[in-house]
C-alpha cells in the first residue's frame, strides 16, 4: 500500500536539507503525506478495510507529531513546509 522507492526518492531530494538528507522532519513529514493521501484514495474505494484504515490513523498522529516538534523548534521552517504541501487549510 506503500508509495514507491522512485516516488520517495523524488519526496527525499525535493525536500532534502542538505545531500543524502533522509531523516529531517520536512523529509519524513513529506514521505507521511504521499502515504496518508495514497491510503485515504485506498479506505474511499474500501469503506470496510478497517486494517488500513487504523495505519492510516497511526500515520496521521506521528506527522502530527513531527509537525508539533517543527513548529516548537523552527516555525519558518514550518510555516514553509506546511505551504509547500498544501496541509492547513
Amino acid at each position: 500500500m506503500a508509495i514507491s522507492q522512485e516516488k520517495k526518492n523524488e519526496i527525499m531530494k525535493k525536500y532534502a536539507r542538505h545531500e543524502g538528507d533522509t531523516g529531517s522532519a520536512e523529509v519524513q513529514i513529506a514521505v507521511l503525506t504521499a502515504d496518508i493521501n495514497k491510503l485515504n484514495d485506498h479506505i474511499k474505494a474500501h469503506k470496510k478495510d478497517y486494517a488500513s484504515y487504523r495505519g492510516l490513523m497511526k500515520k496521521i498522529g506521528h506527522r502530527r507529531n513531527l509537525l508539533a516538534y517543527l513548529r516548537n523548534t523552527d516555525v519558518q521552517r514550518y510555516r514553509e513546509l506546511v505551504k509547500s504541501l498544501g496541509l492547513r487549510r
